[in-house]
């Protein structure tokens, strides 16, 4: 080596002590200030460690188990170890208390906060709550929604409660109202990926005014995402079981949330058969023997819907022809009659046609439950709604007088009850 490089080198060694000696100096005077004089995680004083990935500092025991957390939490001695300026900037600009604005925001109030002489798993289960899997953070709460009238997805705060059995949700954080209070009683939740266009999608529908409403979230973190549809189902779970203590589990757990039996478009015609067809999204869920039909798949809310009944009181479906009719692009047709009105659909493929016949054909042959009786004269297939008054359209009077009869001796919510 050169006489010229080794004095370079020389050179630059007070200039790294410098370094050091000032780094280290802002750690120790950062460790003096409220809120950073105590370890983040135990309370114990004078912590002599810090994360420099969490922007914390910690207690020797609490920084072993930061340890075990390679991927969340990388530590150093703030006496011992070399600090790069960016490290000490980095804890400049977070320390304890902004680190516990953003990971202890939403602690639930029973919740144990271990200290110094607490056993191993409490203080080890406490730092993997609030670093790992980030409970307390709140931001488990956010999720993508698709807007009411645009394909843009903006983030919404959603909340369950088991008290009053409901699923609110928040445009803002700071909101005081709820944009939507939705109940447990009416909800379905069901994962969508390839209608949503994200690998977690969720469609969550419930009735609104009347109507079915859709609303299309996801979040992107998948642990996030299958936990809340779980909670969901928890809660929905719960309230069944309020509402029918006497039936066993296995009698409730396929009422908790239904997959449709089919979805897809076909194009439909007016009531009286010579008004062009319309390309229109349809769903079909036996578990309330609806056929709803959207204008388009991401629609936020139903255009209109028809009970299904069974062969009993008059409902069957059967293939139909295009010919005679107007503006159809589509012949693969299906009809499907009603006691007050015969719909007429339109298939592009058979295959579609097929399977539109034997999904209707299944909700026919089910029995219908006292629930549907009394929801079934409601549907907009047999009523028209006319301002706020429901008025019979070509309903047969005694078929009515039994939904009513069920309605009121059996003491049955109505599907499309006004809230």
């Amino acid at each position: 080596m050169s006489a010229s490089a080794q004095h370079s080198d020389r050179s630059k060694l007070p200039s790294s002590m410098a370094n050091l000696e000032r780094n280290n100096k802002i750690l120790l005077d950062l460790v003096r200030q409220p809120g950073n004089n105590l370890c983040a995680d135990c309370g114990v004083p004078e912590p002599d460690w810090a994360s420099y990935t969490l922007g914390v500092f910690v207690c020797l025991n609490c920084s072993g188990m930061h340890r075990n957390l390679p991927a969340v939490s990388k530590v150093k001695s703030i006496r011992l170890d070399h600090w790069d300026d960016s490290l000490v900037e980095f804890m400049q600009e977070r320390g304890n208390s902004a680190a516990k604005a953003i990971f202890e925001k939403c602690v639930p109030a029973f919740f144990y906060r271990p200290q110094q002489k607490d056993c191993v798993v409490l203080r080890d289960q406490w730092i993997r709550a609030k670093y790992e899997r980030r409970e307390f953070t709140e931001e488990d709460n956010y999720f993508l929604q698709k807007g009411k009238d645009n394909k843009q997805f903006l983030k919404r705060i959603f909340l369950l409660s088991r008290k009053d059995f409901t699923l609110r949700y928040f445009i803002k954080e700071d909101s005081k109202v709820p944009k939507a209070v939705i109940s447990m009683k009416n909800l379905n939740a069901v994962f969508q990926p390839e209608k949503i266009g994200h690998a977690h999608g969720l469609q969550i529908s419930y009735l609104e005014d009347e109507r079915m409403r859709n609303l299309f979230v996801y979040h992107t973190n998948g642990q996030t995402v299958v936990s809340f549809f779980n909670a969901i189902r928890a809660t929905r779970f719960a309230y069944l079981l309020k509402k029918h203590p006497t039936l066993r589990d296995n009698d409730l757990i396929p009422q908790i949330t239904t997959l449709c039996l089919k979805e897809g478009y076909m194009e439909k015609t007016g009531p009286t058969q010579r008004e062009p067809f319309k390309k229109r999204w349809f769903t079909l869920c036996s578990m309330n023997r609806k056929l709803l039909y959207f204008k388009s798949p991401l629609d936020a809310t139903e255009l209109g819907a028809v009970f299904i009944g069974t062969e009993d009181h008059g409902y069957s479906v059967s293939e139909s022809s295009s010919r005679g009719m107007r503006g159809g692009r589509w012949h693969r047709g299906i009809t499907f009659e009603t006691p007050g009105r015969q719909f007429v659909f339109m298939c592009e493929q058979e295959q579609d046609q097929k399977e539109w016949m034997e999904a209707f054909r299944k909700v026919i042959s089910q029995p219908m439950t006292p629930e549907d009786y009394a929801s079934g004269a409601f549907s907009r297939g047999l009523f028209k709604r006319e301002g706020k008054k429901l008025i019979s359209h070509s309903v047969p009077f005694s078929l009515y007088h039994i939904y009513r009869r069920a309605d009121q001796t059996m003491e049955m919510d109505c599907m499309y009850q006004r809230h």
